[in-house]
């Protein structure tokens, strides 16, 4: 049996190159019409016009700029809030749970899930920092980077001594937890306080 294995892997490998799934850059800038579920619903219910689809409710993508353009835009949103919207910017420094990440214009497709510290956004030679508690980047081929956070707050605006009395606190109930639920709910107070300190003594 494990005479074939290499020629089976050979040809499972070349099958599912053969049908995969196009990357983000090669998909059609123009939103997808559903042809096929139009035209069974029209055979089958002639007289209802057919609801719209996820799809129809979709912009379409941008096209990627031949050259890699100049400056980054990005977009920074709260659920509350949009801190930046179609900003240009030379660069951004997002938290992402690998590390910290950079972005700059012509950057790769990709999207990070953000953990809590301080996101920088670089305009020549100002550098302006916020610290978000969380959420994820998208950054698109089109050098577009959406930043989708639940709460982004400036670093200049923490009082440092509060800070390290959080952490305090936090660090007295981690040790005096009795349950999961508390150690678990602890951790995340010291975690996100000591991103927090971290960034101001940074």
């Amino acid at each position: 049996m494990f005479r074939h294995a290499p020629r089976l892997l050979s040809r499972a490998s070349s099958s599912a190159m053969r049908w995969r799934r196009p990357f983000s850059t090669d998909l059609p800038a123009e939103t997808p019409v559903d042809s096929k579920f139009v035209q069974t619903w029209r055979s089958t219910i002639p007289n209802i016009e057919p609801p719209k689809t996820p799809s129809a409710f979709m912009a379409p993508r941008p096209p990627t700029p031949p050259t890699i353009p100049s400056k980054l835009t990005i977009n920074v949103v709260l659920p509350y809030n949009s801190i930046f919207s179609a900003k240009e910017v030379d660069m951004v420094i997002v938290p992402a749970t690998t590390g910290q990440m950079g972005v700059l214009p012509g950057h790769v497709a990709t999207i990070a899930e953000l953990k809590p510290g301080v996101l920088s956004v670089h305009e020549g030679n100002d550098v302006t920092k916020y610290f978000v508690s969380g959420g994820f980047a998208f950054v698109h081929a089109n050098s577009v980077a959406d930043i989708v956070a639940v709460e982004a707050v400036p670093v200049d605006q923490f009082d440092q001594s509060l800070v390290q009395k959080g952490l305090a606190e936090f660090t007295q109930k981690l040790s005096s937890a009795s349950t999961d639920v508390e150690k678990a709910e602890a951790q995340i107070g010291i975690d996100v306080h000591s991103a927090i300190n971290a960034a101001l003594t940074g």
